[in-house]
């Protein structure tokens, strides 16, 4: 009698996982696979999608280990997940991000929940995350700026040097503008879609 192979099975590729790896990277983001398959079925989807770095046949508390481990290297480490077994990972990571189709406790133990089952949905809400942050940075520094030069001279500082004094209801609107011009700022990040 001969030997047979053995009995490989795996979980179907998202068509998008290999073009969601790739604009990962290109943002500078490194990609490892945690994964409870076998060594060699983890490395060939590994391969298939662009990935270098697998860990496989990993169990739950496993999966959270390795983010313990990389975070004491010194990264921060976003989680992408959809199941039960992604739960402690998912809440052991700086940020959780669980697939909207997946299963409640993995929703629960993230910080983020994309509403597709669309893995593009990480890259977009990486994106989005990177503009909201910027746009905040832009604001403080224009309220910060604005309001370093607008409140002394609200206060009368041009008076004792050039006669200057700025009425109340010009100050008021000066003020009005300030905050028109952060929420017009804010507003930009609107057009943003995940």
């Amino acid at each position: 009698m001969g030997l047979r192979p053995p009995l490989a099975v795996a979980d179907t590729l998202r068509p998008e996982a290999a073009g969601a790896v790739a604009r990962l990277r290109e943002m500078g983001i490194e990609v490892v696979m945690l994964t409870g398959d076998r060594e060699v079925i983890a490395r060939a989807i590994g391969r298939s999608v662009g990935v270098d770095r697998v860990v496989a046949e990993v169990l739950p508390a496993g999966k959270a280990a390795e983010i313990e481990k990389l975070q004491k290297q010194g990264a921060f480490v976003g989680m992408v997940g959809d199941g039960i077994n992604d739960a402690p990972a998912l809440a052991a990571a700086d940020v959780g991000i669980a697939i909207g189709t997946g299963t409640d406790v993995a929703i629960e133990a993230s910080d983020i929940t994309l509403m597709r089952a669309d893995l593009m949905g990480v890259v977009q809400a990486i994106e989005l995350s990177r503009r909201t942050i910027r746009t905040i940075r832009q604001n403080l520094f224009w309220a910060f700026f604005y309001n370093t030069v607008g409140i002394p001279v609200a206060a009368g500082a041009l008076y004792p040097a050039f006669g200057i004094l700025l009425r109340p209801v010009f100050a008021a609107v000066a003020m009005a503008f300030s905050s028109v011009s952060v929420v017009t700022n804010s507003l930009r990040l609107r057009r943003s879609r995940i």
